[in-house]
């Protein structure tokens, strides 16, 4: 069975802790939310998006006569349906949350979450949190940002060495809750033995580089909970400006 950890720490800078997270053995669902949004509101729309896609990933699980609002896509495994569905409810029931009550207006939130099946591990996203993939000594990011940086990378607007001083460095353009309709990548990987998998939010990434991430998970044989509060004692030590929350998970060797 599948090991798995979270870990959540509201930083150095912040008063309050806008990020969320689930760990749910028992529906092989685990997901990082990162809200964004005045006062409280992001703390709200990160809590509803993890209620809400845990809700429908469990239902999807055991009602086989459940209803797919927006049907079902043929190029996605079930799983790969389960996650998206969730994703888009969550986002239609933050964008309503926001929409009717003043004070939640402009709220939204990131959201990496994935469900695992045997060795299959299927990933949605939208925005800046992210999903790692540690095997062996290599790191790989296994998401896509959905961030002004990202894009101007990708059209050779901006090179590497600009992105971590960049003025919008920090501007996401997709997230749940900012739009009444939501497109969000899902895509699907084989784990192997002894693979460690990392869900985080920028508050981790923002403030230690992928090598460093890459360098503190490379023992991938101690227990989690250890590594996790390494992960957020090195955003922290580096100034933390942000929540930074991880999820951990491993591939039994």
């Amino acid at each position: 069975m599948i090991e798995a950890f979270g870990r959540t720490d509201v930083g150095r800078r912040r008063k309050i802790n806008e990020d969320s997270y689930l760990v749910s053995p028992e529906a092989s669902l685990y997901a990082v939310c990162d809200g964004m949004g005045g006062h409280n509101a992001g703390e709200v729309a990160s809590k509803m998006a993890i209620e809400t896609i845990a809700a429908f990933v469990e239902r999807s699980g055991v009602e086989k006569e459940i209803t797919w609002p927006w049907g079902l896509d043929a190029n996605l495994s079930f799983d790969g349906n389960r996650l998206k569905t969730a994703v888009r409810l969550a986002n239609a029931k933050v964008f309503q949350a926001a929409d009717n009550r003043e004070e939640l207006t402009g709220m939204g939130t990131t959201v990496v979450a994935l469900v695992v099946t045997g060795k299959a591990v299927t990933i949605a996203s939208a925005g800046d949190s992210r999903c790692y993939l540690v095997r062996g000594s290599e790191l790989r990011q296994l998401t896509r940002d959905d961030s002004w940086v990202s894009a101007a990378l990708g059209e050779g607007i901006l090179n590497s060495d600009d992105v971590e001083h960049h003025p919008l460095r920090n501007v996401i353009t997709k997230a749940v809750g900012a739009r009444d309709t939501i497109d969000l990548d899902v895509v699907e990987h084989e784990l192997e033995a002894g693979d460690l998998v990392l869900l985080c939010s920028d508050g981790l990434h923002g403030m230690i580089n992928d090598q460093e991430i890459g360098r503190i998970l490379a023992d991938g044989s101690g227990p989690l909970e250890d590594a996790s509060e390494r992960l957020i004692e090195a955003a922290n030590e580096a100034g933390g400006r942000d929540n930074v929350t991880v999820v951990l998970l491993r591939q039994p060797a």
